[in-house]
């Protein structure tokens, strides 16, 4: 036997690996039986060659069911040999004449040389042509065989499989019966392919075998993708890429950088970022587990697992993120943040990345910031008349303070930047401070803080006195300093934006307050305070009405006009959907202007209760008020209401 490197043979026993896990979980899987006995062979490993061709004459012997592929209804019965279906390749193209003994022997020659499949060397050298080997592929395995006129599934079936898992695997769905779902496979050994598509879709795979041209151009045609695509998010055919499994130290740097930069890798990274965009994702999330690497989307504000790669590829992908965002590859101890900057149907798309070690690997999380997604337009936000009128009076006072307040992922930004984007004008100078500042707005000077060098928010404030702003913004009020300036501007002829993480309106008055800022202070600057969430839409495809007793809706807040019954609607799932009955989110907003009967209330240390009761009189809604309107106008359930916001 040929001597192979020290590198070669850890990647053999790596995979090798991979195909005895598969064996522990399906003792009767023979493409993996296979796959094992021929990297013992190339290994020259005798006692395990041994051990796995007993295993596999065993197998063999068992008859067709050894293979543990079952014939769904309707399927078309393929062709087999006499009394044998679990046949190599080899030896069932030598038994059909295909080949002769000789032949066989060179082109095994030429895949151990060349670590190729057989198949993919009896297709390079036009032996077969990818139906043929289709049809020998389905008597090999007892698996039905589709042709290219059979590639046109319903669109509903197409939606059950994401675009980037058919692309990745060559993969397409073809019909679905119950629990059971067909699908078109280019190779039926592909464990992976299975696993991904059984989790995704909570259904019972059947493969079926077709010619990888033909199920390639089907994928295309099926899951269209517009010009200007990332460049490499076409599938990998293969995912055999070798990472660090347990992510501990010792990692060698330069072998790390070189399976982050495989085609395959780089392919399937390029992949799940295409298709998040394209999803309307927020964030993306790789999560290292002990035995398991999942990706996940979030998705109108809720996460949702999108694909579990193979646990070897962990760090490969992670490695990827890293060089894509200009991190430290080999830096695996300490957190890392980076951006990365892709072009997509022409226009730019930033990515910001977060990097965090844990106790199983390093877990990447990217935030999407889509500018051309991004609402500047105060009318498309969502508020209610009675809120957009006096939110749309604060932001053009010559001064004062409006504070917005919310949890991490409810909207502040796009409300402060559609709020800068309406007062944005040639006789206004508006400066910003953000960390990070996520999208660039043209005409207004933006300042990242650095907290490193010293640039904090309290810093960039009294350099912001000194550069005659117009108006502030102020990324967020984190400390006792920053608030003092911040009002201390605010009182002195300039408009002031900033946010505040606390629940409601009433409640921000206490937290300013209680961080040391005077009574008096903050009932002089305050213009406007906005609490805001965001609840999810249904989706307009498939909503549907039902009516319910107006008195079921007391316990919410609700008080009804009159008795009778009120209408409200729910999604019953679709395509447009997947199947969820809810598509794109709407902000509920809290608006409570600081009038004169306020002003005072705060200066005598008015509790929370009382500001409430106040504001309300004064036509204020609270959150949950506004999201039951929004869920009686049919843009969203109660039950989502009841998610967001505190009764």
């Amino acid at each position: 036997m040929a001597t192979i490197s020290q590198q070669e043979r850890r990647e053999l026993e790596e995979m090798a690996s991979v195909f005895e896990r598969i064996l522990e979980a399906n003792p009767l899987d023979l493409g993996a039986l296979e796959g094992l006995r021929d990297l013992y062979s190339r290994l020259g490993d005798a006692v395990r060659l041994a051990r796995a061709s007993e295993r596999l004459t065993a197998l063999t012997l068992g008859g067709p069911a050894a293979a543990g592929f079952v014939t769904p209804e309707r399927a078309r019965p393929a062709a087999t040999p006499p009394r044998r279906r679990s046949w190599r390749l080899g030896e069932l193209l030598v038994a059909e004449k295909v080949l002769s003994d000789q032949q066989l022997q060179d082109l095994l020659r030429q895949q151990r040389e060349r670590g190729e499949k057989l198949g993919a060397i009896l297709l390079r050298k036009k032996i077969l042509t990818e139906e043929q080997l289709s049809t020998i592929l389905s008597r090999q395995f007892g698996i039905p065989a589709v042709g290219a006129a059979e590639l046109s599934p319903d669109p509903d079936v197409v939606a059950l499989v994401p675009g980037h898992i058919a692309r990745l695997h060559d993969v397409l769905p073809l019909r679905r019966t119950g629990d059971s779902l067909a699908l078109a496979m280019a190779d039926p050994t592909n464990v992976f392919a299975l696993d991904d598509v059984a989790a995704i879709t909570n259904l019972r795979v059947t493969p079926f075998v077709a010619p990888q041209a033909a199920l390639r151009a089907a994928v295309s045609r099926l899951y269209a993708v517009p010009e200007g695509t990332v460049t490499g998010a076409e599938a990998p055919a293969n995912l055999e890429v070798v990472g660090d499994e347990d992510g501990a130290g010792g990692v060698d740097v330069l072998e790390l950088k070189e399976s982050a930069d495989q085609p395959p890798v780089v392919k399937l990274v390029n992949s799940v970022l295409l298709d998040a965009i394209q999803k309307g994702t927020s964030d993306i999330h790789f999560e290292p587990y002990e035995a398991v690497f999942r990706i996940r989307f979030r998705i109108d504000g809720v996460l949702q697992e999108i694909l579990s790669p193979p646990k070897k590829l962990e760090a490969a992908l992670i490695s990827r993120l890293k060089i894509m965002s200009n991190l430290d590859i080999a830096e695996r101890r300490l957190p890392q943040d980076g951006r990365i900057k892709l072009r997509y149907n022409q226009r730019d798309i930033d990515f910001r990345v977060s990097i965090l070690p844990t106790i199983f690997g390093e877990k990447a999380v990217l935030r999407i910031l889509d500018k051309e997604a991004l609402k500047l337009d105060l009318s498309q936000l969502g508020f209610d008349p009675w809120s957009r009128e006096h939110f749309g009076k604060a932001i053009t006072q010559p001064y004062g303070m409006i504070l917005i307040t919310g949890p991490t992922g409810s909207g502040k930004t796009t409300t402060l930047y559609s709020a800068i984007h309406t007062i944005n004008a040639p006789d206004v100078n508006i400066i910003t401070a953000e960390d990070p500042v996520e999208y660039n707005l043209k005409g207004v000077n933006q300042v990242q803080i650095d907290e490193g060098v010293g640039r904090t928010f309290a810093a960039a404030l009294r350099s912001f006195l000194r550069q005659d702003p117009d108006v502030i913004l102020v990324g967020e009020t984190r400390d006792l300093e920053t608030a003092q300036i911040a009002i201390r501007a605010a009182l002195t002829g300039h408009l002031v934006f900033t946010t505040l993480h606390t629940n409601d309106c009433p409640s921000t008055v206490a937290r300013l307050i209680d961080m040391g800022v005077p009574s008096f202070l903050v009932a002089s600057s305050l213009q406007l305070i906005l609490a805001q969430r965001l609840a999810r839409k249904l989706c307009r495809e498939c909503r549907e009405p039902y009516e319910v007793d107006a008195a079921t809706l007391a316990p919410y807040g609700y008080v009804a006009p009159a008795r009778g019954r009120v209408t409200l609607h729910r999604g019953r799932g679709c395509a447009s959907c997947n199947g969820s009955g809810m598509k794109g989110r709407t902000a509920i907003y809290e608006v409570m202007p600081i009038g004169e009967a306020l002003r005072n209330l705060i200066l005598q240390n008015a509790s929370t209760a009382a500001l409430r009761g106040e504001a309300q009189q004064a036509g204020m809604r609270t959150l949950r008020e506004a999201g039951l309107a929004k869920a009686l106008a049919g843009e969203t359930t109660i039950e989502e209401v009841l998610r967001v916001t505190l009764g």
